[in-house]
């Protein structure tokens, strides 16, 4: 198989995502299985569009670290650094600034206005992966069980059963 231009090629990331879903965001993503130019070349990028008030929940990625850079809106940004200290590290953002999450650290967006916002990330792997927080915890396949969960969290079982409902 010959290599063509349009390995190299992506349109679409000026596109708003629809946000009209649970947690008012969309992701785009422009990885490796969507560019296949950028196979090991250690680079990917993602539009991400919120609705206002909009939520990119919780997540991690393994393989990566992110720079976001937000084109419109004011993102309210985070991330939690690795045990022992589990530092809470945020700022809120507004056009043009940059923020970085270091790879494997659990971080989220939030627009933090009553517009839409939108942000351009880079991240450092064709194929970062993304680990959703509470889909992972709350949506796995088969479930966790709720006894394993309501210890970790310390919750009673009936909390645990009610998320795992909503995954």
């Amino acid at each position: 198989m010959k290599v063509q231009a349009d390995d190299f090629f992506f349109s679409g990331l000026h596109l708003m995502g629809n946000t009209s879903n649970a947690v008012g965001s969309r992701v785009t993503t422009v990885f490796a299985a969507q560019l296949p130019g950028l196979n090991t070349l250690g680079i990917s990028m993602v539009r991400i569009d919120y609705a206002p008030w909009g939520l990119n929940p919780p997540h991690t990625h393994p393989r990566a670290t992110e720079i976001l850079t937000v084109l419109e809106g004011s993102l309210l940004v985070g991330f939690v650094t690795s045990n022992p200290d589990n530092r809470f590290i945020t700022k809120v953002l507004k056009k043009g600034d940059v923020f970085v999450f270091p790879v494997g650290l659990v971080h989220f967006q939030q627009n933090v206005g009553n517009g839409y916002a939108v942000a351009i990330a880079a991240l450092s792997s064709q194929n970062p992966g993304a680990i959703t927080i509470a889909n992972a915890v709350f949506g796995a396949n088969p479930p966790i069980p709720g006894d394993i969960l309501a210890k970790a969290f310390q919750v009673d079982k009936s909390v645990v059963d009610t998320l795992q409902s909503k995954f």
